[in-house]
């Protein structure tokens, strides 16, 4: 099943799902053809606009982070708490609340005289309450829509005890009747829209059609261009919605990356630079054929892939190599974090996702040797040279089959889950886990910019606003205006590797300087295109020299499951002119070189060479 938000019919809040899908059509994927040019880029004044006070109103300043790391726990994890059901799925719903959600099964945790299926974990108090949940969500999906609302979506029959088959079916599902793979019988290639119009049917979809048996849980990207990037089994495509087209891309290279093989993946940052164009990466998953699924063969034993791939189907309809990861990895969750990185954690290096009674499996897993050292890939370095665990420590919880992951407001990372097994299952070598931790990114106990006058509600173009930032903010070095970003992220909902709806994209600024050694940060709203950044909440950051503020929730467009309204961005006024240059700083342990300190040695060097001779 798959789950993409937009807007209604013009992305603010349509949800396009595609329960199982395969490709076919006559024409391909043509950038050239089927991309119209855009441009975004906002023009520049040297006019100091003046803000109304009505610009100034509803707006925010952040604050420190509440949650208190040990220097220690830097670059590692730290074991939280518990979640009370194990996290099959996972969102950030609000700054201090994230919802875990489990399929039917034993959990010891009760509400309303049965086992609970769902909590609600506080991350200031590390409790949990249970959540009443009347279907069961196995293996279903969700999204988050244009006024706020989550949607879970699909999921199984209704089952018993250790998954088996329920008498009664009043429980209603997305399957017809589950499976570890898809086959004819079972499938259902179609996608649809939600809220569904008068009279609208599914829509038979040609790539899910051919792409038995490993086409379940495809994963989808919303694109800038307004179409949807599937991958499936070892098919893509391109689907235009708006007219039901499918336009195929070339195969998938080196590996399946949909479920069971279950590739991390990502939407790469859209940003000024980028023009906010998508690039979409995935990394890890299964070599495996269509008849290799159900041949019988020990897929515990099978490696797991390492090679990396990625496609920019605004200008190109080619995969293109990508660094490999350390090692193979499937089941992996791929997290953006606030300062441009990519967080890679979780998964197995052998076998696939999944539980099963086979002769091969270990104690119900489908999968072996979990990955316990995490990976962080930086987008910004060169080729070769963009994966690193410097300075990175393990966790020490076996993580495989249906564990989640989701960015934290103070740019952490909550990650929990996993339980290869039908039901509940504690003495497992691989148990179902119930333990939450937060994994510490290098920034976390530096000191966090606080600005000031964050709107808490963005529109698509308007009228830039204005962000204060003191000379604190700057860690006293003004020469930090030259390394300020603004971003927008949706932390997405999490399932099966991926974070459907999950990116993050950089709101384009200038900056006014002034005699405190503070600035002016004048920002320009989302580019004019729901397309790049969906309507509804994301989270708001001002990112300096790397070090992130702790994340505001905001809602982008009209906070309504409608038709958004589309303005001309205003012009920004010019920048400052900062000669001084940033400080030195570390990112994942290892030490950027900073021009301000060059400079200084560069002054000691000479002042020496000219003073000794007068000795």
């Amino acid at each position: 099943m798959i789950s993409t938000s937009s807007t209604a019919r013009s992305f603010s809040s349509l949800l396009a799902l595609v329960l199982l899908i395969q490709p076919a059509l006559a024409e391909n994927w043509n950038p050239r053809i089927h991309v119209f040019k855009r441009d975004y880029v906002v023009p520049r004044t040297d006019e100091r606009i003046p803000r109304p006070l009505k610009a100034r109103a509803n707006t925010v300043t952040t604050r420190q982070p509440t949650h208190i790391a040990a220097d220690s726990s830097i670059l590692g994890f730290e074991v939280i708490g518990e979640t009370g059901v194990s996290g099959q799925q996972l969102f950030l719903g609000s700054d201090t609340k994230v919802y875990v959600i489990d399929k039917v099964e034993n959990n010891p945790v009760t509400i309303n005289d049965h086992p609970a299926w769902a909590t609600e974990y506080d991350i200031e108090t590390n409790t949990y309450r249970p959540l009443e949940v009347k279907t069961n969500t196995f293996c279903a999906g969700g999204s988050l829509l244009g006024n706020g609302e989550w949607l879970n979506i699909g999921g199984n029959q209704a089952v018993d005890y250790l998954g088996v088959t329920s008498a009664s079916q009043t429980v209603l599902g997305g399957n017809q009747y589950g499976g570890f793979v898809n086959d004819a019988a079972n499938s259902n290639p179609t996608y649809e829209f939600w809220p569904k119009a008068a009279g609208e049917a599914p829509i038979e979809s040609t790539i899910l059609k051919s792409t038995l048996p490993a086409n379940l849980y495809p994963i989808t990207h919303l694109l800038p261009t307004g179409q949807i990037l599937l991958n499936i089994n070892l098919n893509a495509a391109v689907l235009d919605y708006k007219t039901n087209t499918e336009y195929p891309l070339p195969g998938v290279p080196h590996a399946v990356r949909t479920y069971p093989a279950s590739a991390a993946n990502v939407m790469l940052p859209l940003t000024v630079a980028n023009n906010w164009t998508a690039t979409v990466m995935y990394c890890g998953g299964s070599d495996l054929q269509s008849n290799q699924w159900t041949s019988g063969m020990a897929l515990i034993n099978v490696p797991a892939s390492d090679s990396c791939i990625s496609i920019t189907p605004e200008t190109s309809n080619q995969w293109v190599e990508e660094d490999s990861l350390p090692e193979g990895r499937v089941m992996g969750n791929a997290i953006l974090l606030p300062d441009g990185t990519i967080f890679v954690a979780n998964g197995a290096n052998t076998g696939v996702a999944g539980y099963g009674n086979d002769t091969w499996v270990l104690q119900d897993s489908y999968a072996n040797n979990p990955v316990y050292s995490p990976v962080i890939y930086d987008p910004s370095k060169p080729s070769g040279s963009r994966w690193s665990r410097a300075g990175l420590q393990d966790s020490t919880v076996p993580r495989m089959y249906h564990s989640t992951a989701t960015l934290l407001p103070d740019g952490s990372v909550f990650v929990t889950g996993s339980n290869p097994h039908p039901d509940y299952s504690p003495n497992a070598i691989f148990p179902t886990e119930y333990r939450a931790e937060r994994f510490y990114p290098w920034y976390f106990n530096k000191r966090r910019p606080q600005p000031s006058g964050i709107p808490t509600s963005l529109t698509y173009g308007g009228q830039y606003f204005d962000l204060e930032l003191t000379a604190e903010d700057l860690a006293n070095n003004i020469g930090n205006a030259n390394e300020i970003k603004v971003v927008l992220i949706k932390t997405g909902f999490s399932t099966h590797a991926i974070n459907f709806g999950q990116r993050m994209i950089e709101l384009d600024h200038t900056f006014t300087t002034n005699t405190a050694n503070g600035l002016t940060l004048h920002v320009s709203q989302p580019p004019p295109n729901a397309a790049i950044i969906q309507p509804g909440p994301a989270w708001f950051f001002v990112v300096v020299n790397g070090v992130p503020s702790v994340g505001v929730q905001v809602m982008v467009g009209s906070g309504q499951i409608e038709e958004q309204t589309m303005l001309s961005p205003e012009a920004l006024p010019v920048s400052t002119v900062v000669t001084a240059t940033a400080d030195q700083i570390t990112r994942n342990g290892a030490v950027q070189n900073a021009p301000a300190m060059s400079f200084v040695l560069m002054l000691l060097f000479t002042t020496a060479a000219w003073l000794i001779p007068q000795l």
